[in-house]
């Protein structure tokens, strides 16, 4: 088995264990870090910077190394939970037809729209105007002569 059939398990997200044919240990962690190592330095755009290995490396033998282990394993797992979750709805959105979009919009809403009704100049009815009590009174005053 080759390192490129390793890394080919691991995308495809296959559970498994290298073991040497020799000795019967287990190898499978020496190589995924040689997988990893091959990683770093052959695609020009590593993911571990020297600063970051350096804070790694110092972990080691610290009293928190195991919990800095776990950290890690749970921070990248939720790390790849929202990437799955953004890919997922850029995936959507790119998918998405314009007109189908429209479409579906115009089916939940154009109930909401119909029961709106605008008011034509017709339906309009004249207003009459309002007159107060006093002007009322003062219209309805007679001369003192009659």
């Amino acid at each position: 088995m080759t390192l490129g059939d390793v890394k080919a398990l691991v995308l495809s997200h296959e559970n498994f264990q290298v073991i040497d044919s020799k000795s019967g240990s287990d190898i499978t962690r020496t190589i995924l870090m040689q997988i990893i190592s091959e990683q770093e330095t052959s695609d020009g755009s590593p993911i571990f910077s020297n600063k970051m290995l350096q804070q790694l490396i110092r972990f080691y033998g610290d009293s928190l190394q195991g919990v800095m282990g776990e950290y890690l394993e749970k921070s990248l797992g939720m790390f790849m939970e929202q990437q799955d979750i953004l890919r997922h709805q850029l995936q959507n959105v790119m998918n998405a037809n314009p007109l189908k979009q429209i479409s579906h919009f115009a089916e939940k809403k154009l109930p909401i729209i119909k029961g709106i009704k605008p008011k034509k100049a017709s339906d309009k009815s004249p207003r009459k105007p309002r007159t107060s009590s006093k002007k009322k009174k003062a219209n309805k005053t007679t001369p003192k002569g009659e």
